[in-house]
């Protein structure tokens, strides 16, 4: 489990602890109802800020998926670090996907830049342009990646470990996003795209297209 979610686990157990002690006493109902909640809630917790191991493929250019979700959006647009026509890989993760994201490439961390924004739901096409984010670039041997971490209409706190000047391998964990969220991938225009909209991707394993 990462860290970040220890507060929600002890929070959720000792507040049903509480409650349920309370109700023991003063035979109250509704606290019954509330410590079983909270109860549930702490579980819910420990379930979603898991954190599974991850081995990722080897190979020479591959752009690794950054988080686990399944694939909503695969456009070109124009990324102030990737350049003209780039391909934009959408991710949505629902609240039961694993939430921990990862480096797509290994290399240097040339940006990174954090930005206020709506609250759209994370499948909502224009989620990637309104909503919160922290857009990342990271310049490897094969070329330059970005990727962006996109708060939900549930989300509402992004975690980025990085900073600009980082040395990073491909597949290792570098933030996440709590609860529902969306993370797009910005891959080079001459890149090949190796998943498809509908397709199921795994954080730090899934290849999402091979750079030339």
């Amino acid at each position: 489990m990462v860290k970040e979610g220890l507060p929600f686990v002890l929070g959720g157990v000792c507040a049903g602890i509480l409650l349920l002690a309370a109700w023991h006493g003063l035979k109250w109902e509704p606290l019954r109802i509330l410590g079983i909640l909270a109860l549930v809630f702490g579980a819910f917790s420990l379930f979603f800020f898991r954190d599974p191991r991850r081995t990722p493929p080897a190979g020479e250019g591959l752009v690794l998926s950054p988080a686990d979700g399944k694939v909503v959006e695969i456009v070109q647009e124009d990324d102030p670090y990737v350049g003209t026509n780039a391909i934009r890989v959408s991710i949505f993760l629902s609240v039961l996907d694993v939430h921990v994201n990862r480096n797509p490439i290994s290399g240097s961390v040339t940006a990174m830049v954090y930005r206020p924004g709506k609250y759209l739901m994370a499948f909502n096409e224009k989620a990637s342009a309104d909503n919160e984010q922290t857009h990342i670039a990271i310049k490897g041997e094969w070329g330059t990646v970005a990727f962006k971490q996109i708060a939900g209409f549930i989300a509402r706190r992004i975690v980025c470990r990085l900073k600009v000047g980082d040395t990073v391998r491909a597949g290792d964990r570098c933030g996440l996003i709590r609860f529902g969220s969306r993370v797009d991938v910005i891959l080079p225009p001459d890149a090949s795209i190796g998943v498809a909209v509908g397709q199921r991707a795994v954080g730090g394993k899934t290849v999402i297209g091979v750079l030339p």
